[in-house]
């Protein structure tokens, strides 16, 4: 795993966010969740954890997914 960045919600995403989640991400905050987003990279692909319990990932298919996180 290789550690990303963190940002909050309601806030521009940084650079590195991928362009293929950021309406994922928009889509989740727009449910009124509030908190931090961790940005970190799993086997090459990018996921981004909301500490509210949601997770937007990129699957290796190229899907774009939003589930609420799993403990």
């Amino acid at each position: 795993m290789q550690l990303g960045t963190r940002w909050a919600t309601g806030a521009e995403p940084p650079a590195s966010v991928p362009a293929e989640l950021r309406p994922t991400i928009a889509e989740v905050e727009a449910r009124g969740l509030a908190g931090h987003w961790t940005l970190t990279w799993l086997e090459g692909r990018p996921l981004a954890e909301l500490d509210a319990g949601w997770e937007v990932l990129l699957t290796a298919s190229g899907e774009v997914i939003a589930r609420p996180f799993e403990d």
